[in-house]
């Protein structure tokens, strides 16, 4: 089963849990979560559970319990920033540190990493047959909870309120969830790469991605990677739905006084590394 998690707390959310409800075929079913109903439908042979949460979607840390035959958990969802540029972003969940905002301190989630570029993919195209031309699509890298123990993302509609109401935008983001999930493969057979380094927002993995040059699972940007050490790698190695095949190292975007004890904690997880 695959599910789609909404949250009260988020205008964004709800706006694009309203755009898959009115263009796909999904019916309410008698049993409820938080006093919210439950919404089912099946794509390409694939059981999907649409729900609401009463909390904000980051703390949804026991999820999974509600849920145990859950295969994918994604997250729609607003994305904030101080600047309001409207875009349309994908990325992992979990913390490499403390868990400020939601999740376990230095845990992380499982990784979808083809489904994540797959869903970017669909993003783009969405983005330019409805003619979404102000809207950025990205990756984000991964940097807030929850940290579960099932392959999970989160996909975002941002960057203010303007477009959290964008009906459009929202459906965008709809279009490319449910394309996503019509493709899903629970035992992918795609090799992964972790990203390091770059940008809250990494241009060049994005772009990757999107050349189908690489898929990309946890990705630790350049301000979190004085947190990295050999637990942490071996940690994201571990947290992938598919096997990972080397770490790419956005070089330049790394700083400088970081880099000899990351590369000497590479070599020591025995993790192959290629700088880009």
């Amino acid at each position: 089963m695959i599910l789609l998690v909404s949250s009260n707390k988020d205008t964004a959310s709800l706006c694009i849990a309203n755009q898959i409800l009115q263009h796909y075929q999904f019916q309410k079913i008698h049993e409820k979560f938080q006093d919210n109903p439950i919404y089912t439908a099946c794509f390409n042979q694939k059981s999907v559970t649409l729900i609401r949460l009463n909390e904000e979607s980051v703390y949804a840390q026991n999820l999974p319990e509600n849920f145990p035959d859950a295969e994918l958990i994604i997250f729609i969802s607003r994305h904030s920033s101080q600047s309001g540029t409207p875009t349309l972003t994908v990325h992992p969940t979990g913390n490499f540190a403390n868990a400020d905002f939601g999740g376990l301190s230095r845990m992380v989630s499982v990784s979808p990493a083809t489904v994540m570029s797959y869903t970017l993919k669909m993003l783009t195209f969405f983005q330019q047959k409805l003619e979404l031309m102000d809207y950025e699509v990205s990756f984000e890298v991964t940097h807030h909870g929850p940290s579960l123990n099932v392959p999970t993302m989160f996909v975002e509609l941002g960057s203010s309120m303007s477009q959290w109401t964008d009906s459009k935008a929202a459906y965008a983001v709809a279009c490319a969830v449910i394309s996503t999930i019509d493709t899903f493969e629970s035992k992918p057979t795609q090799r992964a790469v972790i990203g390091i380094g770059g940008t809250h927002y990494n241009k060049n993995f994005t772009q990757m991605a999107l050349s189908g040059e690489a898929i990309f699972g946890h990705m630790i940007p350049k301000y979190a990677v004085a947190n990295v050490d050999v637990t942490v790698l071996k940690h994201c190695v571990e947290r992938s739905l598919e096997q990972i095949s080397e770490v790419l190292l956005d070089w330049r975007g790394i700083k400088s006084e970081d880099k000899p004890d990351l590369i000497a904690a590479l070599d020591a997880a025995g993790l192959v590394y290629r700088k880009i």
